[in-house]
Parts: C-alpha cells; structure tokens; sequence
C-alpha cells in the first residue's frame, strides 16, 4: 500500500494546449501562453495568405466583380461572427445547439476564431476565467457539503 493520499473534491478541468497548468500558472504556463499566442497570429497569417491566392484565383477566372465582393463580404462577415463567438465562449458556455448550427459559419470565419484566441492569450489562457469560476463555484460547493458537525448536538450547553 502506499501512502499517497488521493486528493478530495473538485478537480480543476484541463484546456486546450494549457492542460491544468492555468490552476496555478505552473509548469511553462507562461511558456505555453506566448506560444498559444503566436502560434494563433501565425495561423491566422497563413490563412490570410491562403485567401489571398484564392482571391487571386477568383480574379484569374475573371468570374465577375460582383463575386469577387461576395465572398471578400462573406469571409469578413463570418470572420467577425466567430471572433464575437469565440470570444464569448471565452467567459460563458456556449449553447450546443446553437453551437451546432452555427458550425459552417465558424468554420469560414476560422481567421476570426484565431485572431480570438491571439488576443485572449495576451492576458490569460482562453477560457481560464469561465473554467476557474466554475473550478472555485465547485470547491466552495464541496467545501460546504463536507463540514461535518462534531459531537452530539443534543449534549450543548443552550444559553
């Protein structure tokens, strides 16, 4: 047998890249939240490269200005929509259905998601406030739950 003792009550959730580093902002957390950081910017850039050659692309074809402005439109629009959800997914629990149905937009307003995550990890690690709310609500709850009366209540002195 040995003699580690299993740790009690609530157990902190892990996020992404950060693991459970952000309880105590250990083990290269800092590290990891400047590589989040420029991880996410460089992403981000490439990507913009990337829409960059398909806008080229779309020129070349000469397929009309009206659809080269559709989707330069379409990929901003979603890209503002995502940066707005994922940055609220920051500090609340997104609702999975609407989650789910907004999954194509998210998916085209990816650059937005990232730029999300850039400036996020520039104070914290994303989702660290919403997750040690929920950690520190949790362990308030446990630390309730546990307080065991001591004694025989019926052997008090009353006043």
């Amino acid at each position: 047998m040995s003699n580690e003792t299993t740790p009690t009550g609530p157990h902190p959730d892990p996020l992404r890249f950060f693991g459970t580093t952000w309880v105590n902002h250990d083990g290269g957390y800092a590290a990891r939240r400047a590589g989040v950081a420029v991880g996410s910017l460089v992403a981000a850039a490439a990507a913009c490269l990337v829409l960059r050659f398909a806008y080229q692309g779309l020129q070349i074809a000469d397929v009309g200005r009206l659809v080269n402005v559709l989707v330069v439109v379409m990929f901003s629009v979603c890209s503002a929509l995502a940066f707005g959800h994922t940055w609220g997914a920051f500090t609340k629990r997104p609702d999975p259905e609407r989650q789910a149905s907004l999954r194509g937009l998210l998916a085209i307003g990816f650059i937005g998601s990232l730029l999300a995550y850039f400036f996020r990890s520039l104070t914290e690690a994303p989702g660290e406030k919403l997750h040690r709310e929920e950690y520190e609500t949790a362990r308030d709850q446990y630390k309730k739950r546990s307080k065991r009366r001591t004694g025989n209540p019926s052997k008090r002195k009353g006043s």
